[in-house]
């Protein structure tokens, strides 16, 4: 991040700084906030422009409203947390594009806060050349540029990579953007050895380009979550009812075959909690054995005391460790003792521990073990996407020094 402009390179006193965050929160069923680590990590940069003199017109996502307008992903909650947070109004517009937005971001005067609503109530900002004048209604609210939104870095939308192009020598990064950068950059593209990533969650699919990537840098794997399910198959063994995903066997293959090749040990679970379906009634008392396999009719939701053990065990030997995903299905407190165990694990080791976002993140903070972690990242498929590549569509398109 050297060589890109940081909020601090901006002249922002008595200019208006437009600053696209992240405040795709997790809610629960009544639409209240459940985790602000997002919000609060915005807060330096919001204060930065406000204590020297300027004002702040923030843009975010929430949820996937699908194009349109649709009032349970309206950013109004998040404008009151914010409020809280700050001990100050934070003026709410009812869109982000539009007369009403123009007149109150002109009206906006140095110390004031407004919210654009929602950006993703229009198609144009998941797909920036479906209508290019978007971007430049949003770039005409402000005087400057300022990513925020780390979570985000990885998309090429409107809001996060075309519209730098309306704030030449004037788009830069914040301070939790070029922290997370920096720290990422330090800590994973060159770790302390032995280095070790978990990685869990749903889906090989999503992750099967940062699995590659982890395998050139880390020093050995730990699967969990359904995701193990396809490299469980893909070796042969029977995983009943179980989430797979059937057509990336071949790749769950090549994985492990890369493994074997460079040496790095994939650790993969040798026991599951198994329920015949997944539902918060449902006990996780029943334990298989992999190698004697899942009988049909029966999916694995968590892993069991013997992975644990045999994972930690492991795990102590780490300097650094980085986790992304969950060890089941930890929504459901009786299927989050494996997801629960490492995090405790994590939280009393001496390595460098760095969470990768999502669930594990949520996971962390609900348990209270936040600030027992080296770092704690707001992307989840950023910081994998970052490990993948080295860069992100919304750093490359900020201004250089």
């Amino acid at each position: 991040m050297v060589h890109k402009l940081s909020i601090q390179d901006l002249p922002v006193q008595g200019k208006k700084t437009l600053m696209r965050v992240d405040f795709n929160v997790p809610v629960d069923s009544d639409g209240k906030i459940t985790d602000d680590t997002r919000i609060v990590s915005t807060l330096p940069s919001i204060r930065y422009v406000l204590d020297h003199g300027g004002s702040v017109i923030l843009m975010s996502h929430f949820g996937r409203p699908k194009g349109e307008p649709k009032r349970e992903f309206s950013l109004a909650p998040t404008a009151k947390k914010l409020s809280e947070l700050l001990g100050k109004p934070v003026i709410q517009a009812e869109d982000c594009t539009g007369s009403q937005v123009r007149q109150l971001a002109q009206a906006l005067k140095p110390g004031e806060v407004l919210l654009l609503e929602n950006l993703r109530f229009h198609k144009a900002e998941e797909e920036p050349d479906s209508d290019p004048s978007f971007a430049r209604e949003l770039a005409q609210l402000g005087d400057l540029y300022v990513n925020e939104a780390f979570g985000s870095a990885h998309r090429a939308h409107s809001s996060t990579a075309t519209i730098a192009q309306y704030f030449p020598g004037k788009a830069a990064a914040g301070f939790n953007l070029a922290k997370e950068i920096a720290f990422l950059g330090e800590n994973l593209l060159h770790p302390q050895r032995p280095f070790y990533a978990i990685v869990g969650g749903n889906k090989v699919s999503t992750k099967l380009g940062v699995l590659k990537s982890l395998l050139q840098k880390a020093d050995a794997l730990f699967l969990g979550g359904a995701m193990a399910f396809t490299f469980l198959r893909a070796q042969g063994l029977n995983i009943g009812a179980s989430l797979c995903e059937d057509e990336l066997i071949p790749q769950a293959h090549e994985v492990l075959a890369e493994g074997k090749r460079f040496g790095k040990p994939i650790f993969l679970p040798d026991d599951v909690v198994v329920v015949p379906k997944i539902e918060a009634s449902q006990p996780a008392d029943r334990v298989v054995s992999l190698r004697e396999g899942i009988p049909d009719g029966l999916m694995g939701v968590d892993i069991g005391p013997a992975t644990i053990s045999r994972y930690s065990a492991e795990l102590q030997k780490a300097k650094c460790i980085f986790w992304n995903g969950p060890m089941g299905v930890f929504e459901m407190p009786q299927f989050a003792k494996g997801t629960e165990a490492i995090a405790k694990l994590l939280a009393r080791l001496p390595a460098t521990t760095l969470i990768g976002g999502g669930d594990s993140l949520a996971a962390v903070q609900h348990l209270g073990l936040g600030d027992k972690m080296t770092h704690l990242s707001t992307g989840g498929g950023a910081t994998m996407e970052y490990i993948e590549f080295g860069t992100l569509p919304g750093i490359e398109v900020l201004s250089n020094k």
